[in-house]
Order: structure tokens, then sequence, then C-alpha cells
């Protein structure tokens, strides 16, 4: 594969390290280049110029432009997978889709939010977004107690869009603890060839 794959992102960025993940799993490689976000460079050209949100990460595949973590995770899947990660089942896909509508919304609300108050100082509220977390986590905790994966009996774009975030919700003072099937679960998606970790930061509840 072409090493010509460049990613924008931010070393800490659990959106970002969904497509460092995903590239590892699909055995690409690529250059990562750290956008300065303390100092304002998303938000200026030419980065600007890439993503108008002004948002990492942003993928540039020889001159293919994208942003959006999950919108990268299916092209990259369209792009170099086999289907593996996004089946061309209608059910199958409607289900993998739902989860990445969870990663944007529900987690990204929740455990992400309060990590981003013990990471980048964030001014949020902690407590409403904790406690939106475990209710989110005691429904994933449940739905795994059934299956394996989210989306069934195998790995997909599901564990890499929600894997970051949860993984990394001690950070944000979202204990684990409670949830041996997301744990197991955890456990699991860190067992896949390719697996790459994101950096623990020692915040939150892992200091």
């Amino acid at each position: 594969m072409s090493n010509a794959i460049k990613v924008y992102r931010h070393a800490l960025s659990g959106h970002c390290h969904r497509v460092e993940l995903m590239l590892s799993l699909l055995g690409l490689p690529a250059t990562f280049i750290d956008v300065d976000l303390a100092g304002g460079e998303h938000k200026a050209p030419p980065f600007l110029d890439m993503n108008a949100f002004a948002q990492v990460p942003v993928l540039d595949d020889q001159g293919v432009i994208l942003a959006d973590s999950n919108a990268i995770l299916v092209y990259l899947e369209r792009r170099y997978g086999s289907g593996r990660w996004l089946p061309d089942d209608p059910l199958l896909q409607a289900q993998v889709q739902r989860w990445l509508s969870v990663a944007a919304g529900p987690l990204a609300n929740s455990a992400m939010k309060a990590r981003l108050i013990t990471v980048f100082n964030a001014p949020f509220d902690p407590e409403p977004l904790i406690a939106d977390a475990h209710e989110l986590f005691a429904i994933v905790d449940a739905h795994l107690e059934h299956q394996p994966f989210l989306a069934g009996e195998h790995a997909s774009l599901a564990e890499i869009s929600l894997y970051s975030y949860i993984a990394h919700a001690p950070e944000g003072n979202v204990s684990l603890e409670p949830y041996r099937h997301i744990r197991a679960w955890l456990n699991r998606v860190e067992a896949l060839e390719g697996f790459v970790p994101m950096a623990v930061t020692k915040v939150g509840l892992v200091n």
C-alpha cells in the first residue's frame, strides 16, 4: 500500500485515534502530522482550507481530503478494506451505522466531554456528563452481555468508533469497574491483529 496517506491529528484525541487504529488494522502506512490545537493552528489557514469546521482529524489520501473521523473510517474501509469492517448486508450495515451514531451522539456528549475537562481543561460541568456516561455504559454493557462485539459476532467499524473514548473514560472520572462486559469487550478489541493503543493521560481516575 502507498505510504502517501497523511493524517492531521492531535495525539490525545480519541477521534484521531479512531483513524490511526483503522489504518493500523488495515495495514496501511501513514504519516501523522500533529496540529497545534492550543496554538489555534486548526482555526487558521491552511488547515481551514482542509476542514472549515476547524476539527481534527483530517485525512489526505494522495489529494483526497476528508474530515470527520467516522466518515474517514467508512472511506478507508470502502477504499482499502474487504468488507470486514462494514458488511454489505443491509441489516448488519444498519447495525454498524447505529453505533457510529452512538459514537457521534451519546458518547461524544458524555464520556468524551468529561475527558475534555481533565485532559484539555474544557469549561464543562462534569457531574451531568459523568452521569450520562454511566447511563450510556449501562446500555452498552447490557448489549454486550449477549454478543462479543457491538454489531454481532465480528468486530466492525462500531468497535473502532467507540473504543477510544470508552477505554479512556476513566481519564474523565468515569469508572469502568461496574461494566464487566464492556471491560471484556475492550480486551477483545485490544487483541485484534494490528491494534494500536492511544496514549494514556494520567488524569482523572488514572492519576
